[in-house]
């Protein structure tokens, strides 16, 4: 199911606020999900960033491994746990604490060839809202 639902390559379109430092930005660029070998998928994320006049390349890598079910586990690239996720329904929410900070992700199928998912980071430190569409690419 994961390696069904989520492979393959998308483009990437996500709009960036921080509330605490009043500035908005934006990323695009590509997210491939990449087949492991033993049922996981590797997420390589490579794009442009535009945030506070600054323009530059950024990019990410995560693990997700179907963990029994409809249960995924999203982990960093070094192998640390990120956070896990139920697909249900085409939806999904998680966690993730760092200090103090908390981050919370929903997410949902609109259709077979596209997704959307949205991060809400809050905390002391943080107060910020990433909104990322993902369209597969034919």
């Amino acid at each position: 199911m994961l390696v069904d639902r989520f492979a393959g390559v998308w483009s990437i379109d996500r709009a960036i606020l921080d509330a605490r430092a009043g500035l908005a930005g934006h990323l695009s660029g590509t997210a491939r999900f990449e087949p492991t070998g033993d049922g996981a998928l590797a997420y390589v994320e490579s794009g442009v960033l535009t945030f506070g006049g600054d323009v530059r390349p950024a990019g990410r890598r995560l693990l997700l491994r179907g963990s029994g079910g409809v249960s995924v586990d999203v982990l960093f690239a070094d192998g640390r746990a990120f956070y896990r996720f139920d697909l249900v329904d085409d939806r999904w929410t998680g966690e993730h604490g760092c200090g103090e900070d908390t981050y919370t992700v929903t997410g949902r199928f609109l259709g077979t060839d596209r997704f959307e998912e949205v991060w809400h980071a809050v905390g002391p430190r943080k107060d910020y809202r990433l909104t990322t569409t993902y369209r597969r690419d034919p």
